[in-house]
């Protein structure tokens, strides 16, 4: 499967019994409605969001569904790396992982890592393998490492407020051919928001549109990356979808630009 374009986010959806009903409606929704890319975590909930995702995706033709996990940096050695993903398989009800992602960067050697993880491969228990929250250094640390060319994805924050993966992680990950997966598009990780500017709202409104539709239009823009934003409700679901449909001209990105303006130097790397 492509990996661009939209997909379902799951960062504190799972953790409320109240919003169960409505969590599960939307990501079927999503599903029926072309999004294929699901992505998850073992810390998440501290499973409870892989737990829900399996409830959701119960019925469907798991062929269809592609599911992202990640597993905690201080489970990265193969005897750990097997026994996480084994509690996320069960929670998910499956018998697979399209990918398997290193949460962050930890203490744990990544010879090691790489190890466990095309172990797992090999067994079928994944298809693919990945990383997430890396910096161009840690790329190319992993890319040095025997293996570590497999690394099939990257996944980072990326948003209009945090666009440092612009500058040489994105270059550099399209010249080695790995996916990149942008989480937060808007920026709501932890209840943070992107500022709505008075261009934002302009452009927002050329489109019929709501200024979180533009800020995920922006983020597809490309076509390269897979962007996952979360949605706890039908609604929200909705308006995601239909954000694939604009498409942003170079007027609008320049006025998009001149609020939230592309990097003209290395930045940290940001996380939340």
């Amino acid at each position: 499967m492509d990996l661009t374009g939209l997909g379902i986010g799951t960062w504190n959806i799972g953790e409320d019994p109240k919003k169960k009903k409505d969590e599960i409606a939307a990501i079927r929704y999503g599903l029926d409605n072309g999004i294929k890319i699901i992505d998850t975590a073992e810390m998440y909930g501290e499973g409870k969001s892989e737990t829900l995702v399996g409830q959701a995706i119960k019925g469907y033709d798991r062929s269809q569904i592609y599911l992202i996990s990640k597993f905690y940096p201080y489970h990265a050695t193969p005897k750990l790396e097997r026994k996480s993903l084994e509690a996320s398989l069960k929670r998910l009800g499956t018998d697979y992982l399209d990918l398997y992602l290193l949460h962050w960067r930890g203490s744990h050697r990544l010879s090691d890592t790489i190890r466990g993880l095309e172990d797992l491969k090999k067994e079928g228990l994944i298809r693919q393998w990945g990383v997430s929250n890396f910096d161009t250094p840690d790329m190319k640390e992993l890319f040095s490492v025997p293996g570590g060319r497999a690394c099939f994805a990257n996944e980072d924050l990326y948003n209009l407020d945090h666009r440092g993966v612009e500058y040489d992680l994105l270059p550099w990950q399209e010249e080695n051919k790995v996916n990149f997966i942008g989480y937060s598009p808007f920026n709501s990780g932890k209840g943070n928001t992107i500022r709505i500017t008075h261009n934002l709202k302009t452009v927002a409104r050329d489109h019929d549109a709501t200024p979180h539709q533009i800020m995920l239009a922006w983020a597809l823009r490309s076509g390269k990356i897979l962007s996952i934003p979360k949605s706890g409700k039908v609604s929200h679901m909705k308006e995601n979808i239909a954000a694939q449909e604009i498409k942003l001209n170079d007027d609008e990105l320049r006025l998009i630009n001149s609020d939230f303006p592309q990097p003209t130097h290395k930045l940290p790397l940001d996380m939340i």
